[in-house]
């Protein structure tokens, strides 16, 4: 009997759904995304926060004043909760205005006015309850109620209140606050008006109380941000400084309310893990409604959210990809958003494969099932990948991986013709195309200059190639021969790898931290690229301490370095080798030393400008300059490359942008089907298991029925 019951459990477990899904029952078919995290992330306080496995969540729940429109390429800054974009007006030391016109060494500052838009609300939270008169419901919070609350969902009254420009102004405070060691202070103490003073005045308060007493930064006004009125808001900015419009897009310049760190200051959150890093409030498309980071981060829609809609333009081409069926539609399209913990790579694969996760990236263990290289070397889907319907995203990410020259090297630097034409036949005899096709499975393409694609003055096609390294041919950039390059060699007086005075061979030194199995093969690759010039490669293999000293002491010769955009603009890149940004004795980012008179003099000019021709020029000019001198061999810009079920519709990658996950849209039925279909339960094994039981009972039985009947017939 037992067996007849657990056969029909199981069988009508089959008819309500595959048996082996993740998530309750009848879940897959509402309004949700699922993904995963490998990491459990450390900071959701957004003046802390400065992690990539953190902005997916800081990044929905927070609202900038800018935000990066979801389509458009170059990537482009617009208004989120900002009513227009910032108004930006120069002064003079004495305090002139200055026309816009007026050159950067005459702006002894510029301010930023913002204009928040009216009836913004922050998404429930327990901060923001009253009592009937108005007083905060939790503030000051009985400690006897506090003990009976283990969860934050036990606070059961919440409310919410209108953003204010306030809130704007307490959150940039908060940079300051000694207590949160913000990453961005150090930064924006060179550029905020008075912020590095307000971070020591700070310094000074907190040494002066207790370590749990509230630091009411309220008390304390900051020189460099004004509270102008209700929605408007000032920062005050050293000079002038463009790129200052980008850090508005991200959610350290998202607003905090003060209400907020009040609740959470008091004696006992803390203990019970209630803070912003673990509970964080703010006016974004959805909210924080479960945080357990040891199995599962859930996201919902904040019921509170303003007007928000779709995109109704993009790039040529989008509307073609489907990106524009949504235009003009509110935001956010979904309800949820479900992210569990999964630890490993493979777990996470089978179950996206399962279809109980909506996207998935590729690790190098599933390339190969994923992935197949076309006769052209570029990436499509495998066909187990095609029958499933799943659709291959890629784009390049606003990165640069480079092989850096120190220039102050007597062999190597200098603007000399000898040590120039050499970086030069290095720069044709490494073989990036082979690189990444070898170690990087096809996921980046090679690089003809220091600006990526999606950059502000990167150009495609045949006017944006090295002509140094590069030959435009058949409609395609195709890298010169190593007969090129050995010529260069020979013209810097190194014929066939050897001195031409003394015939001795040249040998040079790749300094690395690279060490161990993984990085053996591609240090290999690198001797052999240099050998097919005759020059000897010697790899100096340190720890990171070690190499970052001989970074700094400029005793290294050549070098591996990357670098990945703060912000879309190509004064981020370009500064890489400005000369007083040299990494020796400065400490500053250009780790190649690298010193040209006329490429700094074009920097500065091209720093501070708008965007347009004049500024196309100056940028097509300082290019060409570093594809000649070459203190750089210019490797490859990397590229991503994500997978997503047929049923996620909007996923088209934004390298930049932190909050796109109200783009997303989901079609859940498709997404039951295919569940349907690649789950189904194989019962035969079971239903021939539960036979063999049943016949091997029998005889049992027949036994049994004998003796009782015996039994019986004894009685009788």
């Amino acid at each position: 009997m037992r067996a007849w019951l657990l056969l029909s459990v199981l069988l009508l477990a089959a008819c309500n759904g595959p048996a082996n899904s993740p998530y309750p029952a009848g879940q897959a078919g509402r309004n949700i995304l699922y993904s995963a995290f490998s990491e459990r992330p450390k900071h959701l306080d957004p003046a802390r926060s400065y992690s990539e496995n953190e902005v997916v969540f800081t990044g929905q729940i927070y609202e900038p004043p800018l935000q990066y429109h979801y389509l458009k390429r170059p990537y482009q800054l617009e208004p989120l909760t900002a009513a227009a974009m910032p108004e930006v007006s120069y002064y003079a030391a004495d305090g002139r205005r200055l026309p816009e016109s007026a050159p950067s060494a005459a702006i002894a500052y510029s301010v930023y006015e913002i204009r928040i838009k009216p009836g913004i609300h922050y998404q429930p939270h327990p901060a923001f309850a009253q009592k009937p008169d108005g007083t905060p419901r939790y503030v000051p919070i009985d400690p006897r109620e506090l003990e009976r609350i283990e969860r934050f969902a036990d606070f059961v009254e919440t409310g919410s209140r209108e953003l204010v420009a306030a809130d704007y102004v307490y959150q940039i405070k908060r940079l300051a606050n000694p207590r949160l060691s913000s990453p961005i202070f150090g930064l924006m103490a060179e550029y905020i008006v008075g912020l590095k003073e307000y971070g020591a005045t700070l310094a000074k308060v907190v040494a002066g109380m207790p370590r749990e007493a509230y630091l009411d930064l309220e008390r304390y006004p900051l020189a460099g941000v004004e509270l102008v009125d209700r929605y408007t808001y000032r920062v005050k900015i050293k000079g002038k400084y463009p790129q200052f419009a980008y850090w508005l897009a991200m959610p350290f310049f998202a607003p905090v309310p003060a209400e907020a760190e009040r609740f959470y200051n008091q004696p006992g959150m803390l203990e019970r893990n209630f803070s912003l890093d673990w509970q964080p409030v703010g006016t974004g498309p959805f909210y924080l409604a479960e945080n357990d980071p040891n199995r599962v981060m859930r996201l919902k829609r904040n019921p509170h959210y303003h007007d928000d809609f779709y995109p109704a333009e993009g790039e040529p081409g989008d509307r073609a990809e489907g990106l524009l069926m949504d235009a003009g539609r509110r935001l956010p399209l979904l309800d949820e958003a479900v992210y569990r913990l999964e630890k490993e790579d493979i777990p996470y694969w089978t179950k996206f494969l399962q279809g109980y996760y909506d996207t998935s990236g590729i690790s190098s263990d599933t390339f190969d099932q994923a992935i197949r290289m076309g006769p052209d070397g570029q990436p499509d889907l495998s066909p187990e990948m095609r029958e499933r319907g799943i659709e291959l995203s890629t784009a390049v990410r606003t990165s640069i991986w480079y092989v850096g020259f120190n220039m102050r090297d007597p062999v190597l630097g200098g603007l000399g013709e000898s040590a120039r034409k050499l970086r030069q036949a290095i720069s044709i005899a490494l073989d990036y195309e082979e690189f990444i096709s070898i170690f990087l499975n096809g996921r980046g393409i090679p690089a003809q200059g220091p600006l990526p694609p999606g950059i502000y003055g990167y150009r495609a096609g045949e006017a944006g190639i090295n002509p140094v390294v590069y030959r435009w041919q058949g409609g395609q950039p195709v890298r010169r021969g190593i007969e090129e390059a050995r010529r260069l060699l020979a013209e810097a007086g190194y014929p066939n790898g050897r001195e031409a005075a003394t015939g001795r061979p040249l040998t040079l030194y790749l300094d690395t931290m690279a060490s161990g199995p993984e990085a053996k093969a591609r240090l290999d690759w690198y001797r052999k690229q240099f050998e097919k010039l005759g020059v000897q490669l010697v790899v100096r293999s340190t720890d990171y301490n070690r190499f970052q000293d001989k970074m700094l002491k400029g005793n290294a010769q050549i070098f591996e370095w990357g670098w990945n955009a703060d912000y879309p603009d190509p004064e981020n890149f370009l500064f890489l080798l400005y000369g007083p940004n040299r990494k020796m004795e400065l400490n500053g980012e250009n780790a190649a030393n690298y010193e040209n008179p006329e490429f700094d003099r074009l920097f500065l000019q091209m720093k501070d400008m708008a965007n347009g021709p004049a500024r196309q020029a100056l940028i097509e000019r300082m290019v060409e300059i570093v594809r000649h001198d070459a203190p750089w061999v210019f490797a490859y810009f990397p590229k991503t490359f994500g997978l997503r079920h047929a049923w996620v519709k909007n996923g088209k990658p934004n390298l930049m942008a932190n909050n796109t996950l109200k783009y997303r849209r989901v079609e859940p039925e498709r997404r039951v089907a295919y569940q349907a279909k690649w789950n189904r339960a194989v019962w035969w094994p079971l239903l021939g298991l539960f036979l063999l039981l049943v016949m091997a009972a029998l005889p049992a039985l027949r036994a049994y029925r004998r003796r009782q009947q015996a039994a019986a017939n004894t009685s009788y």
